[in-house]
């Protein structure tokens, strides 16, 4: 038989991780970032950008999690990345010249961990990158070199999550 949300007995778990996003701004991806974030129960969103569709678009998506996930909106996500960097591993989802293979990279900290994700068409800025600690992307297979954002965030939050569990 197939289980529902109301008959799973998954356990709730709290994951001490802080999402950010660095000019996410298409309302379902926002939508279906809520919903990720709920499923791994992480601590807080932290969006940043002029426009932030916070509304109906969204919550055609969202289902409603909104409700339920801690988030706020920020104008300067690099003072928000300096505040939390004194007490998280920062850690920065993106393909660069330096960046590490999200499944050969070794989650080292007992700190909270913030994970910063990019805008759809421009990944994260620079000036963010430069305050990371780590830089980690998913291996692509294809003839694309990116993913949408969500499903990115979706493997990326899978993968630390599993290594905090473990």
């Amino acid at each position: 038989m197939q289980l529902s949300h109301y008959n799973s007995n998954f356990k709730k778990q709290k994951h001490p991780i802080t999402l950010i996003c660095d000019n996410i701004s298409n309302a379902p991806n926002i939508g279906s970032l809520f919903r990720i974030a709920d499923a791994f129960n992480i601590e807080e969103i932290v969006f940043y950008g002029d426009t932030i569709p916070i509304g109906k678009r969204m919550s055609k998506t969202s289902r409603s999690t909104e409700k339920y996930v801690n988030y706020r909106i920020d104008n300067d996500i690099n003072s928000v990345i300096n505040k939390l960097k004194t007490k998280h591993f920062i850690i920065a989802l993106e393909i660069t010249e330096n960046s590490i293979e999200l499944t050969k990279f070794k989650l080292n900290t007992n700190q909270p961990i913030v994970l910063v994700i990019g805008d759809e068409n421009f990944g994260i800025s620079e000036s963010v990158l430069e305050q990371c600690d780590a830089i980690v992307h998913i291996n692509m297979y294809g003839t694309n070199s990116s993913m949408n954002v969500v499903q990115a965030t979706s493997i990326g939050l899978y993968e630390i999550t599993k290594q905090l569990n473990s």
